[in-house]
């Protein structure tokens, strides 16, 4: 399986402060059968991202991983002023193995006003966002049309893997449930930042696609479309989402008090 969103970096942001817990994580990876991970730090106001650090890292990891994982750079890029700025100058130093995908965070407060416009501009410059996690940003959950129009202009949506399995709590769920049935989702990945509330791995929601979607989904989303994001090719799964199943509102639980 293929891991595009990975916090294995050590030291860089909130994913492991030590060398030994990387290593701890990049094993349970490979034990789960992931063949590719995109080491992905933030780039954001509390996390600034250190270009120097960063490739000497990855080649620590690189040196670690042998032949038994390719790990390829990446960057879990936050959209300000700042950055964008950086990212016209220095493509390389934050898209998928320094080719076209660039995987897009942001706030839960507020989605910048232009950022189709911001959108356009990047895919002017071959660079394809991928909006990450919408589905544990509340903005994002109430203006799914958003979503949709994006996708629609090539901009693919990543779920968080533990959204699917529950590990973000019942609404997260629901929220990953309901896009899966509706092909809104495009690509599964781990987003690790440790092994205990947010391990590395995707064998458990591989098995749980296939449950409810059946095992073609399954690859497209955890093999097929990473692997493709990865080397730079056009996603070869890009459905367009049932609006109507998307759209449906979460089944509202029933409270008692006594």
């Amino acid at each position: 399986m293929v891991d595009i969103h990975f916090h294995l970096l050590p030291g860089l942001d909130d994913g492991p402060e030590t060398l030994d817990l990387a290593l701890e994580m990049l094993e349970m990876a490979v034990g789960e059968g992931t063949t590719h991970i995109v080491a992905t730090p933030h780039a954001n106001a509390r996390y600034p991202f250190l270009p120097d650090v960063v490739a000497e890292r990855l080649a620590e990891m690189r040196q670690h991983a042998g032949d038994r994982v390719k790990i390829v750079s990446g960057c879990d890029f936050h959209l300000s002023f700042e950055n964008l700025q950086d990212l016209r100058s220095h493509r390389d130093r934050y898209t998928i193995d320094g080719k076209g995908y660039l995987l897009v965070e942001f706030a839960d407060y507020s989605i910048p006003p232009a950022i189709e416009q911001t959108f356009h501009e990047l895919q002017l410059a071959g660079i394809t966002p991928i909006v990450t996690h919408p589905e544990r940003n509340r903005l994002l959950c109430q203006h799914t049309d958003w979503l949709d129009k994006w996708a629609s202009h090539g901009c693919p949506l990543q779920i968080t893997a533990g959204s699917l399995l529950g590990r973000f709590g019942e609404k997260a769920r629901e929220i990953a449930e309901r896009w899966l049935s509706a092909d809104r989702i495009h690509i599964l990945a781990s987003d690790a930042h440790n092994v205990t509330s947010r391990p590395p791995g995707l064998r458990d929601v591989y098995q749980r696609v296939v449950e409810l979607r059946g095992e073609e989904t399954a690859r497209a989303l955890c093999i097929e479309n990473p692997l493709a994001a990865i080397e730079g090719r056009p996603l070869p799964w890009m459905p367009e989402p049932d609006a109507a199943i998307a759209a449906a509102p979460a089944r509202r639980k029933r409270f008692w008090f006594f």
